[in-house]
């Protein structure tokens, strides 16, 4: 059998196109904006705010420090995995209970900033943004398990297209729109008005259905072995019963992916690390290149708003639409090669100079081929995940999928300081290279598993 990339596809065009239509993947529109509704009221949109009112900006560079807190939600993502809440979980489930409780937390968070003076209460609202921030990346925890458990892996790609479709409109809102409340009426308005819209989220997880939540036997034998490990009896106190939930929530997810991938395990998780590696690289260089060749603010703007935009959402959706038709590992490959090969474009509007025209094409390129491949990467990520420890798992994945980048990315300033914008390009291109390479190998070892097992059911039919 060939490898899974090569195979044929998994549903027809009419098929994969009707996905968009089922009633998980029109939510997960709605819970998208209500992910990414909160991102840039603790951001830019803040930052603005803090200026206007003449807040100094080493002060107003301290609140990028807020951000932190999206980084490190694996910490918490067990309890989101397996902590019930009372009331809330017996009424709604687990994922919907705890997307409830997150956006009722961002809610509160964003009256609170209001109530807050920022030239006599700045501690005040720094924690009051907090607030958001926690609430945020805990619903995003409880949103990312619901959309991997209310849909099978070929349905993912589509899944996260809806979604990442939603999180855009709602930036929209809460940058451009927040500002525009904030100029004709004021900024507590502006704060009231996205607090109001985060009732989307609300009435979504109300009207959602409750995916299945399982623990399988194999998984269960993980937990009591290690529990039997850590107390060699079942749990009789309080804390060894605390000793026992940490070894089943906290560390059963990570043993349980190690034990379900072997040796491979280190390779994909290399794999997760690198993906995105040149698409993160160069990115944070990317506005100051526009300025540096020429360009104004206002045609960096125009171009990126409507281009940048629209071409985000055309990527995710024809990514979310060749998963569906193709299969995850196809579109993977080509979501890699795609966004190396954007790398060069920029290396080339480098040597082309403030040309209008050849800024649409790259501004385009990058943001088709960035959603493109995040979506077939999403997919490939919620593959991945055991649906016991959902949440816990695929925050540790999504973590890992921007560390590498993040941490290269601070020295691309040194490099164009070194050479030029030409050369900082090609070399971000080139760090797209082992994506390309191991997108092929994993693609390769899912096809020889696949084989495997059917091969083995093979063998029980004919005995």
């Amino acid at each position: 059998m060939a490898a899974s990339f090569n195979t044929s596809p998994v549903h027809t065009w009419r098929e994969a196109f009707l996905v968009y239509l089922k009633p998980q993947v029109v939510a997960m529109l709605f819970l998208g904006f209500a992910a990414g509704l909160p991102l840039l009221l603790v951001f830019s949109t803040l930052s603005a705010w803090l200026r206007e009112m003449e807040v100094s900006r080493s002060a107003i560079g301290f609140f990028g420090w807020v951000g932190i807190t999206y980084s490190v939600k694996v910490f918490w993502a067990p309890i989101v995995d397996r902590l019930r809440l009372p009331l809330l979980t017996r009424a709604l489930g687990q994922r919907r209970s705890w997307m409830l409780a997150g956006q009722l937390g961002i809610i509160v968070g964003l009256l609170a900033m209001v109530a807050c003076d920022p030239e006599t209460q700045l501690v005040a609202l720094a924690l009051c943004a907090v607030l958001v921030a926690f609430s945020s990346a805990t619903q995003d925890i409880a949103i990312d398990a619901f959309r991997i458990e209310s849909a099978v892996t070929e349905y993912q790609g589509a899944m996260s297209a809806s979604y990442i479709t939603g999180y855009r409109i709602a930036m929209l809102v809460a940058g451009a729109g927040a500002l525009y409340i904030a100029e004709f009426s004021s900024w507590m308005w502006a704060y009231v008005s996205m607090a109001a819209l985060m009732g989307v989220g609300v009435i979504t997880v109300l009207l959602i259905r409750e995916p299945r939540h399982e623990i399988n036997a194999q998984t269960d034998d993980i937990e009591s072995h290690l529990i039997e490990q850590v107390l060699h009896h079942q749990p009789q106190t309080r804390s060894q019963r605390l000793a026992a939930w940490f070894a089943s929530a906290v560390v059963a997810p990570f043993v349980e992916f190690f034990q379900r991938n072997g040796r491979f395990a280190i390779l994909v998780l290399l794999f997760i690390g690198l993906y995105r590696l040149s698409d993160i690289t160069m990115g944070i260089m990317a506005n100051p290149f526009y300025l540096d060749l020429g360009f104004s603010k206002t045609e960096i703007a125009d171009i990126g708003k409507v281009f940048g935009f629209f071409m985000t959402i055309a990527g995710t959706f024809i990514g979310g639409l060749l998963v569906v038709r193709y299969g995850v590992f196809r579109p993977l490959i080509a979501g890699a090669v795609l966004v190396a090969v954007t790398n060069v474009l920029f290396a080339q509007l480098a040597l082309a100079g403030p040309d209008l025209t050849w800024l649409a094409i790259v501004i385009s390129a990058d943001n088709l081929s960035g959603g493109f491949a995040n979506a077939a990467f999403i997919a490939y990520l919620s593959g991945m995940t055991n649906r016991a420890y959902t949440a816990t798992q695929y925050a540790l994945f999504s973590s890992l999928m921007t560390l590498p980048g993040k941490f290269l990315s601070g020295f691309s300033g040194i490099i164009v300081d070194a050479y030029d914008y030409h050369s900082f390009f090609l070399y971000a291109a080139f760090m797209g290279i082992p994506a390309i390479i191991l997108a092929v190998v994993v693609a390769r070892h899912n096809g020889r598993h696949l084989q495997g097992m059917e091969a083995e059911e093979s063998n029980a039919v004919k005995s």
